[in-house]
Parts: C-alpha cells; structure tokens; sequence
C-alpha cells in the first residue's frame, strides 16, 4: 500500500503546473536591462557582462540571488529586488534565446 501511495504523489507532482518562461514577455521586462547590458543582451560596457546566450538556469540562479541579497551589487541588488519568480523566468528566458555572438 505505502508503493502505490508514493507512485501517487510522484505522479501528482509530476502533474503539477510548472511556471512557464515567456520569451516575449522577458523581451518587454528587459528594457531597462539595456542601458548596461545592451538592447540585445550584449555589453558595450567593458565591466558589465553579456546576457545573450547564457544558459536560462545561470541567468535565473544569479538574478534570484541578487534579488535574495545572496549576491550583492550596487545596482543589481536593487534592480532585482522588485522581480517576481516569473518575472525571472521570463528574463532568463529571453536574454538565453538571443544569439551570442553579435
């Protein structure tokens, strides 16, 4: 009985509805991001880094831990503070679908 009660909870977790990234909605959430790392994710700052083509988990991970104060950075930190989870997914989202190398 305690198998098929975990078999289950795999599958309803399984089942879960999972946050979705919206490429679109990450692009329109990004204009204020330009101003340092560029309209298309790539820096014409030397000290700022290229967002284009970075894996979507790196940009998520590092925007949640300016967000969290895990990270801190005198305009990230408060840059990310505002930013939901979603919000997040749809930048990374975004700034990983852009091309690399411009």
């Amino acid at each position: 009985m305690r198998f098929i009660s975990l078999i289950v909870l795999v599958l309803v977790g399984l089942a879960a509805p999972v946050m979705a990234q919206d490429v679109t909605a990450g692009k329109t959430k990004a204009g204020v991001c330009a101003a340092c790392h560029g309209a298309e994710g790539v820096s014409v700052i030397p000290d700022y880094p290229n967002l284009a083509g970075q894996k979507v988990k790196y940009l998520e991970s590092s925007i949640k831990a300016y967000r969290d104060g895990q990270r801190k950075h005198a305009v990230m930190s408060p840059m990310a503070s505002g930013l939901s989870d979603a919000d997040i997914l749809d930048l990374a989202a975004y700034f990983a679908a852009l091309p690399a190398n411009k």
